[in-house]
């Protein structure tokens, strides 16, 4: 009479077990390849744009109401995603426009056609200014400025670099919170 096993889900001596297989795999060369091939993902994820706008969103606070905006950039705290603009279609040698998010209760002033030099400012009346010089390229815009719940008023310029590129005098324009924002 034999006694033996049957078991099909017996393991012959010497055949690792499938978590023992696993541990084999995950070590030396193998394990050092993961580690590389992940550290590697990080950084590419980290030095990309959308990376540097999700490294700012940890170290800069959320979205900022009212005056915990101040002074902030727009863009990393989230207020351009519900922002709308006032740009004047006619006579506006800069394309400057204000924009507003009524989320953030900010406001910041934008050129698009400007020159390195060239400065860009916004104004709350009985508020903040801000101002920002374009560096590089032909656009730039400013920290933001609190605006008061309800009626508000703003003003927004561009003054040219003397003797820079820049072809039109000093441009002004104005918006309140029931101007017609897009």
């Amino acid at each position: 009479m034999t006694t033996g096993s049957t078991d099909d889900n017996s393991t012959a001596a010497g055949d690792p077990s499938p978590p023992q297989a696993a541990r084999r795999w995950l070590s030396g060369p193998a394990a050092l390849a993961y580690a590389v091939a992940v550290a590697s993902a990080v950084v590419a994820a980290v030095a990309t744009p959308l990376g540097d706008h999700l490294m700012k969103s940890f170290f800069d606070e959320p979205t900022c109401p009212g005056e915990a905006c101040e002074g902030k950039n727009p863009q990393n705290q989230g207020c351009g995603e519900d922002a709308r603009t006032f740009k004047p279609a006619v006579d506006n040698p800069a394309l400057l426009q204000i924009r507003y998010s009524e989320g953030c209760k900010a406001v910041w002033a934008r050129i698009e056609h400007g020159h390195p030099g060239d400065t860009v400012t916004v104004k709350v009346a009985g508020g903040a200014m801000r101002g920002a010089e374009v560096e590089y390229g032909d656009d730039k815009f400013t920290s933001m400025a609190a605006v008061a719940d309800g009626d508000f008023q703003v003003t927004a310029c561009v003054i040219p670099k003397p003797g820079g590129g820049s072809t039109f005098e000093r441009y002004c324009i104005q918006a309140t919170e029931a101007t017609a924002w897009r």
